[in-house]
């Protein structure tokens, strides 16, 4: 279905009144917080490291794109698995991870110079739909299993655990469906904050961090070199490094697609004005920013997105200040290490939904492309794509391993070059 746009109440160059603004820019951090924390803690990261990172990328993006797109940065699920087998392989280290992250960032940035000169017309026939769908189904599923486990759905697991996850998903879906107004924008974090009261009434949350907290502390920040007050990791460049930048492939597809429908929301083109380089770049260097100081990959958020679509107030203004107040809740210590009492429980009883509903936006992509799997190329494609992004496929070169997503991204786009294109014939209705 076509997506309308509606008259704008403030459009992307105009600011709201100081209380007005404040609120609206508040609604934003609301609405990209519970994703936003969901990652690091997911990859075991500091959550203010990625709060942190969310408002310098978001203002390093205004910046690359001369503040002419009202988008909003935060916490890339699309690198998760990646990051964490990464991580698992280094035995708990982060430099791959973060080296791995660092490089695609920049990658980011070698593909907009590229694109500024070549035009767009390539990715398109890299990256059609019958390719996208499945590597966003792939994201999706290939987190399932993590869902499932910290939901406490395993054997001998703890019934108190499990009450709390089906709470906490239970609570998340109802006010995906039934709220009105604000709460509609703001499900996952309504989940979490229902889900974490359960918790508490069961007993299975340790306070002892944030009693341990100072009430304004630095960011957790880790950096590729010794410092005397922050941790650091090392730039590293072997195979697990590299197995995580074909993931750009995936995540260039959702900047397009991102960039996309916010376009029809606000009546504007920013895939030319101000150009698909400038955001790329924008978004590119802000994720390279945010893993050299020990944070996740950013993206743009669709969360924000349907902000600006449900409220109609594209202020770019409005973007800008809720990065600062993301910047300034990060070096609030006692509001962090409350974010890390979250039990598992809730987070899996979170994940089951929200990883659900990134898989199935997946197929809504070849729902609404309208693709026919009645020809056999198309079945084939995608087929391969998830059998081998779900099934723990690797391929190991020895200086280079391929698994996952990323896998199964190169595979779709091989399959899509070399299998001859379908005729699809429409029978004439006048002959009999």
């Amino acid at each position: 279905m076509a997506i309308k746009a509606k008259p704008l109440l403030l459009d992307v160059e105009e600011k709201p009144s100081f209380a007005k603004g404040l609120l609206l820019s508040f609604q934003h951090v609301f609405a990209m917080f519970g994703a936003t924390v969901l990652v690091p803690i997911l990859l075991g990261m500091p959550v203010s490291v990625a709060l942190f990172a969310s408002g310098i990328g978001t203002l390093i993006y205004q910046v690359a794109t001369k503040a002419k797109v009202p988008v909003y940065l935060g916490s890339s699920f699309a690198y998760i698995t990646a990051m964490q087998v990464a991580i698992q392989q280094m035995g708990g280290d982060i430099s791959a991870a973060q080296t791995g992250v660092i490089i695609s960032g920049i990658t980011y940035v070698i593909v907009a110079l590229v694109i500024h000169f070549t035009g767009t017309n390539w990715i398109d026939r890299l990256l059609p739909p019958i390719v996208i769908g499945p590597m966003i189904m792939v994201i999706g599923l290939g987190l399932s299993s993590s869902a499932v486990t910290n939901a406490g759905f395993v054997e001998d697991g703890d019934i108190r655990s499990i009450v709390v996850a089906i709470a906490t998903f239970l609570i998340t879906a109802i006010v995906q469906t039934r709220a009105k107004g604000f709460f509609k924008v703001i499900p996952f974090l309504v989940g979490i904050i229902g889900g974490y009261i359960v918790a508490l009434l069961l007993g299975i949350v340790d306070f002892t961090p944030v009693i341990e907290a100072n009430w304004f502390e630095l960011p957790d920040i880790y950096l590729p070199f010794k410092t005397n007050h922050f941790e650091s990791y090392n730039l590293y460049f072997g195979p697990e490094t590299w197995a995580i930048v074909p993931i750009i492939l995936v995540t260039i597809s959702e900047h397009i697609g991102d960039h996309t429908v916010l376009g029809k929301i606000v009546g504007r083109n920013f895939i030319k004005n101000p150009g698909l380089s400038r955001t790329l770049i924008g978004d590119g260097v802000a994720t390279a920013v945010s893993a050299f100081i020990g944070g996740p990959a950013n993206t743009t958020y669709g969360e924000n997105t349907g902000v600006i679509g449900l409220t109609r107030v594209a202020s770019v203004s409005v973007i800008r200040n809720a990065a600062i107040i993301a910047i300034i809740l990060a070096f609030l210590g006692k509001f962090t290490a409350l974010i890390s009492t979250i039990p598992n429980a809730v987070i899996g009883g979170m994940s089951i939904l929200l990883y659900g509903i990134i898989a199935s936006n997946g197929l809504k992509v070849m729902i609404e492309e309208q693709l026919d799997f009645n020809q056999v190329r198309n079945l084939i494609i995608a087929s391969a794509m998830l059998v081998i992004g779900l099934g723990g496929a690797v391929i190991d070169l020895g200086y280079l391993t391929f698994s996952g997503t990323a896998l199964s991204a190169i595979v779709g786009i091989v399959l899509n070059q070399i299998l001859p294109a379908e005729v699809s014939f429409k029978p004439n209705k006048d002959v009999k």
